[in-house]
Parts: C-alpha cells; structure tokens; sequence
C-alpha cells in the first residue's frame, strides 16, 4: 500500500458519543485510483523492447511507458489495475487480438509505477483457455499484485479480496465481465472468470462487508465499444447496484473510449475509463484518452465511509517519437513539453471532460484535472 497525504481538507465530524459540541478526532480517509484498460497489442511490447534494449537490456522494459503518470498511482491508498488479457510465458509466444497473450513484464512496470491489485474479469479473460487464465494469476501473484475477477480454483473464486491500509480501513473489491467473446469455461468450472448479474454481485458485495470491508470497489467489463455513453443496461444496473449499502463505487471499462461519470446516491460510478495502455491496428484519437479516477472516501462514522471527493485525472497516449501514457495535467505543467505535446493534451483533457460531464458530473462535484 502506498501512504499519501489525503486529497481533499481532512473533516473534523460530531462525536458519535460523549459530551454534545466535543469534537471527535480527525476521522481516517482513503483515497482509491481506478484506470482503464492494460491492453498489450504488439506495438507495445515492441516498444518496450526498445525501451529495454536503449537502456542496453534484453527483453522488455514497460516503466517508461508508465513513468508520467507514476506519481498519481504512487499516491494513492489504493491503485486499481484493470488487466484485460491473459499474459504469456515471459520468453513468449505473444499474440495480439482477438486471442490476447501478452508479455507479463507489464506488470513489473505496474507495480513499480504503485499499483497493489489488478481486475482480471474481461472480455478476454478466457483468450488462452484455462491454462492461459491459471498462468496469469501465477504471474500476478509472483509480482506481488492482488487480483480479482477470475480464479484458479473454486476456493479461489469464494476467497474475499480485502486489502487492509496502514491506516487500519479495509476496502473491499469485487470484478465482472458482460461476456467472454465466446469462450466458455471448462464444464463444472463456471467459476474460473465472474459475469455480471446484478442479484450475485449484491451478494458478493454483502459477504465483503460482513467479512470487514469497510468500502466496497466494483470493477464492470462492459458497455458498447466506442460509444461515449452509457447503455440502458449500464445505467439500470449502476442504480440497482449503488442503491446498495454494500457497493460503494464503480469503476467501469471496455468501451475504449471515456464514458460519463454520475452520482447515484451520493457515490460515484465511472461508466467507462477508456484506455489505459493501449495501440490498436487502426487507432483513433478517442481511443488514446482515459481517466484514473481518484476517489477519496472519509470516515463518518466508525468504519462508515463516504466519498467526499472525486477527481478524474486524464490521460493521453502518445503514439511519436514513443509510446507513452502521459498525465495530461504533468504535461502541461512541463517545461519541456513540445507544442505538439501541448496541443495533444490540450485537446485530450477538453474532450475528456466532454465526455464525462454528459450526466451532470460536474455539477454534482467531479473535479478534472
């Protein structure tokens, strides 16, 4: 976990008991950062490669790819990962879309750029079958991040995810997908990768919180690809699902493109965060801007958490001379950055901003950075 000073004013609330206009002490806050999808095409580990081998190393080097936006990760009580595809052997073979295998050295990056857990409930959880799922989480494991969404065995799938913070509040995380392109699991094995239904995640979300989370994270794989809004679907399930007392907010991805974010009962939901890493065949420029929303939850009551502060953090990915995910506000803040760069992240953060104010986010307390 990785101490940080909190992100907003801290709050002085009324003492639960005692002597009526006493002040209680300072009660714990919690920041959590969520980001889009970590989706390795091959320019990417070709990249890296480069990265690794101008450094006058072999294999694959993915930490300049991350360094921008290191320090947002780094800050955070909590970093959220959203691993889309299953990962290789580290020699390889590494294939791109549609059956994703892509080189595990990201996750090097990912964890030194701060990260603690990473999602594994997508679209392409299944790409590599069992064997390729099992691989990921092994690799997962030995690079020291938790995971959640798939599992290796029923055991697993019935494990709770809690990460305990140093400052003693625990947060709970939940991951679904809306599908598996096709790829069923093996039979009897319906629990190697979680599909959205809202009743189950209701449930799931009601053992965390019996189980000691004090907030619960839920990550949804889902959507339509490319569309800037949220489906009927997305929107009838974010208000079943924060109308809970057990879900406190939701992270959203697929889409490949930024999607609006909304208060719903007084928590947030992120329909879709776009992109993280990524460069597709064909790429478009929508499909270089995401956001890593920052989440800072405080405590009103003992092991009562509410969110208090919500700030979307934009990014661009940047396709020449590099490609690099770049912080949007680091990059013009930067002395150095070129026009180009400026004009690129200029554009990315109005657009984004755009994009994410379409159900009202601003005014209900979203802030973008």
């Amino acid at each position: 976990m990785h101490a940080a000073e909190p992100k907003v004013p801290t709050l002085t609330l009324p003492a639960d008991t005692g002597t009526p206009g006493v002040n209680a002490p300072v009660r714990r806050t919690v920041t959590v950062l969520g980001s889009g999808d970590v989706l390795i095409h091959p320019p990417l580990w070709q990249q890296a490669h480069r990265d690794a081998a101008a450094a006058g190393r072999t294999g694959y080097d993915f930490g300049p790819m991350y360094a921008s936006v290191a320090p947002d990760t780094q800050a955070a009580d909590l970093a959220v990962c959203e691993m889309e595809t299953p990962l290789a052997p580290p020699q390889g073979p590494f294939v791109g879309w549609p059956d994703f295998s892509a080189p595990p050295q990201v996750l090097t990056a990912l964890k030194r750029a701060g990260y603690d857990s990473c999602t594994t409930a997508s679209n392409h959880s299944l790409d590599q079958g069992y064997a390729g799922l099992r691989r990921t989480l092994d690799e997962l494991d030995a690079a020291g991040l938790k995971h959640t969404g798939s599992a290796r065995s029923e055991r697993e799938a019935s494990r709770p995810l809690i990460s305990t913070l140093p400052n003693g509040a625990r947060v709970g995380q939940l991951a679904y997908s809306f599908n598996f392109n096709g790829h069923e699991p093996a039979a009897g094995q319906a629990w190697e990768a979680n599909l959205i239904d809202v009743p189950a995640i209701l449930a799931a979300a009601h053992r965390l919180k019996r189980a000691g989370a004090d907030i619960v994270v839920l990550s949804l794989h889902w959507g339509t690809e490319y569309d800037h809004l949220a489906t009927q679907q997305q929107l009838d399930e974010a208000h079943q699902l924060l109308a809970s007392r057990d879900v406190d907010l939701i992270l959203g991805d697929h889409a490949h493109v930024v999607q609006p974010a909304q208060r719903i009962h007084g928590k947030w939901v992120f329909y879709c965060m776009g992109n993280q890493i990524s460069r597709h065949a064909d790429p478009i420029a929508e499909g270089r801007e995401g956001i890593m929303p920052e989440v800072t939850f405080t405590e009103v009551a003992p092991h009562r958490f509410r969110a208090t502060a919500a700030v979307a953090i934009t990014t661009w990915m940047q396709d020449t001379p590099a490609l690099r995910l770049l912080d949007v506000h680091r990059v013009l803040a930067s002395a150095t950055a070129t026009a180009q760069q400026r004009a690129e992240a200029t554009a990315a953060r109005r657009a984004i901003t755009h994009y994410l104010d379409a159900y009202g986010a601003l005014a209900a307390g979203l802030r973008v950075r």
